[in-house]
């Protein structure tokens, strides 16, 4: 385990304006290498400084190399977020505002940065910004709140996945801006309201629902799903009530859809065919049926009671994981990975079942609690569990429960960490820091 310093952070540390990366740059952010193979700086920047006068604020100018370039507006300087404990960070990326994590439907498969103004597609190897996508509207003032679908925010590998009320729905690339396209959406689709509600194996799914114009006419709800390769729908079938496609959505033979139905006061679990919008059969949910998980073979729903219950891919009901007499805990979405799942608890404890009997394999309590926004991701052999800001990020190995390793950071934040994960690194962040970590 690597546990450096803060000091030692602090002093391999190096800013770089957003806007001096080789595309042009696009919002202000600062980037602070790190360790390892951190970003090479073409046309570097140091921040010399800054003072606070007695008869007031003076702000020290930004050096550069290379003559004849303007200056930018200059910023108060704000603290230089150091490692704690835990590996040294490849780079680490600091936004000009906070995140919005809770409005991805699914963890990014690569480093992005969502706030309020768009999504910042950042280089993994580098840790610049490569691309702004701006996308409307806005969310509300008072997000964020992961038990609704408003607002949320849907990604493919390389595109963003947006609808407009002119009834299109449009795909924006990552770093390729000729790679755009949009689509018109089907007859039936059109003149009520469209919402995406995720991407799941070369798949987009959505629903759209009303005609709020027509006041004597019923309100009118339709599931859709949308092959992304050649732009083609492979289906839209009506519902009598609202209903959602949940992400991810399909189990891994990608044979079985899983949606929520709402009903008064009231969800149920609705099981569809993914290849043909067919329903296939449904369980009882709990009042909101506030998340679902797929796994290889199996369904993952709230059981009612705080914890975890394993329906099968007829629906029949499985194994149920619940507080035991005189526990008190809430279980999070589980982590499906082939032969086992994952089930972290907001006390703190992760444990580890066979998926198909629901047998406890290993526990491990972590240094810090859990909350319902943290959704820990698995990479190879290991299994990242993320807790507030104070908290920090942990490793456990799969194969034992151990934990290998604890990150955090010195910067102030009140949000809960937020992961992604490619094939080389963790992207580990909170509030407007995001941390590039190896894998290894």
């Amino acid at each position: 385990m690597q546990s450096p310093s803060s000091e030692g952070a602090a002093r391999g540390a190096s800013w770089q304006w957003d806007g001096e990366a080789d595309d042009g740059g696009e919002a202000p952010g600062d980037v602070i290498g790190g360790g390892g193979d951190g970003p090479r700086l073409n046309r570097r920047r140091l921040l010399i400084g800054a003072g606070v006068l007695a008869a007031g604020g003076a702000v020290w100018a930004l050096g550069r190399s290379g003559a004849g370039d303007a200056l930018p507006s200059p910023r108060p300087p704000r603290p230089q977020p150091t490692a704690l404990s835990g590996p040294t960070p490849v780079w680490t990326y600091r936004g000009a505002e906070a995140m919005t994590p809770e409005r991805l439907t699914d963890p990014p498969g690569r480093p992005v940065y969502l706030s309020k103004s768009g999504l910042q597609v950042l280089d993994p190897a580098r840790g610049t910004a490569a691309r702004l996508l701006v996308f409307d509207p806005p969310p509300s003032r008072d997000w964020p709140s992961d038990l609704d679908m408003l607002g949320k925010v849907v990604i493919g590998p390389d595109l963003l996945f947006t609808t407009t009320y002119e009834g299109h729905l449009e795909a924006r690339h990552f770093t390729d801006p000729a790679a755009d396209w949009s689509l018109p959406l089907p007859d039936e689709l059109q003149g009520g309201r469209t919402r995406l509600t995720g991407y799941d194996r070369g798949v987009l799914y959505g629903y759209s629902w009303g005609h709020p114009w027509e006041v004597d006419t019923r309100p009118q709800s339709r599931l859709f799903a949308l092959r992304v390769a050649d732009r083609t729908f492979l289906w839209s079938v009506p519902t009598e009530t609202e209903e959602q496609p949940i992400t991810p959505a399909t189990v891994t033979g990608g044979h079985l859809l899983a949606c929520v139905r709402f009903l008064g006061n009231r969800a149920e679990l609705v099981a569809r065919d993914a290849a043909t919008g067919r329903q296939l059969w449904t369980a009882p949910g709990d009042e909101d049926l506030r998340w679902c998980a797929t796994g290889s073979q199996e369904v993952y729903v709230p059981d009612g009671n705080g914890g975890v219950r394993m329906l099968r891919p007829t629906g029949e009901p499985g194994w149920t994981h619940s507080p035991a007499r005189g526990e008190s805990w809430r279980a999070l979405p589980p982590v499906p990975d082939g032969p086992r799942v994952y089930v972290a608890r907001d006390v703190g404890i992760v444990t580890c079942h066979d998926a198909s009997t629901g047998a406890v394999l290993w526990s491990c309590r972590l240094p810090f609690l859990l909350d319902r926004r943290s959704h820990p991701v698995v990479a190879g052999d290991m299994l990242f569990v993320p807790g507030t800001a104070a908290g920090g990020v942990s490793a456990i190995h799969t194969s034992t429960g151990e934990p290998a390793w604890t990150f955090r950071d010195s910067g102030p934040g009140r949000d809960v960490w937020s992961l992604a994960v490619d094939a080389d690194r963790l992207y580990a962040g909170h509030d407007d820091i995001l941390h590039a970590l190896p894998l290894r």
